[in-house]
């Protein structure tokens, strides 16, 4: 009987902690703070990245509504902490998130919009300089760099897909695809101070690797004059014992 009860426990206690570890999703507090978006966009998903967060714009044409999620480490669906929810008709009205249906779970939050075609606008929390998301969205893709940030160098940045088309715009970087196939856009760029520091870490080496060329030259040419110093590179034809003149009859 004592068994049973411990095991009836350990059930119980493992129910609860699932539903601790198991993620909410956002709250009211959440979806309804203020923020600011860039309606003025044509492409069908644009997204602003900043230092400690990213604003999304998605458009929509007789559709629902969209789930949003992210992939953890294992390639899997989780659900995903967002804010600042609104909408915006095609009048040019917009509404925020107590005019949709929001219904959340562990692997993505569903956003059911007052009307099928719009646009969809959110907030997501994120550090670094490393962005990644789902394609939520078919079509065209822009994505704006925060000030004084940039691509192009392979080991400093990485996007993808590729084929994108890169403009900056009033001080920032707008990267921008015409269609995006797959189901990940990557884009992990730079501080253009990044580049100045590994322009001087890059020449450090470069001075280093041309001294320590140089110093291996010298070493050698010193070895080379002691050589001759000692003879051990000097030839007597005098002195050589194999020259004993022309054979007989030749004298």
């Amino acid at each position: 009987m004592n068994r049973r009860y411990l095991v009836l426990f350990g059930l119980g206690a493992l129910v609860v902690l699932t539903g601790c570890l198991g993620g909410s999703g956002p709250s009211d507090e959440q979806l309804n703070e203020n923020a600011t978006y860039d309606w003025d966009t044509s492409a069908n998903a644009t997204i602003y990245l900043s230092g400690n967060s990213y604003a999304s714009v998605y458009r929509l044409d007789n559709r629902s509504g969209l789930s949003i999620y992210q992939r953890d480490t294992f390639n899997n669906r989780e659900s995903i902490s967002i804010r600042a929810v609104q909408f915006r008709y095609p009048n040019g009205t917009v509404v925020n998130a107590t005019a949709f249906e929001v219904d959340s779970n562990d692997e993505r939050v569903r956003l059911t919009p007052p009307n099928r075609t719009g646009q969809v606008a959110f907030t997501v929390e994120q550090s670094g300089k490393n962005f990644r998301t789902p394609t939520f969205v078919g079509g065209s893709y822009e994505v704006v760099l925060p000030p004084n940030t940039d691509v192009g160098i392979p080991i400093l940045s990485h996007v993808v897909p590729g084929g994108y088309e890169r403009e900056v715009i009033d001080g920032q970087v707008h990267l921008t695809w015409d269609e995006v196939d797959g189901d990940t856009l990557v884009v992990e760029y730079y501080l253009d101070r990044d580049l100045l520091i590994f322009g001087g870490i890059f020449g450090i080496l470069l001075i280093v690797a041309i001294g320590g060329s140089v110093y291996y030259w010298r070493q050698i040419r010193d070895l080379e004059k002691r050589r001759e110093e000692v003879g051990l590179d000097v030839e007597d034809e005098d002195d050589d014992p194999r020259d004993q003149g022309p054979p007989p009859g030749m004298k």
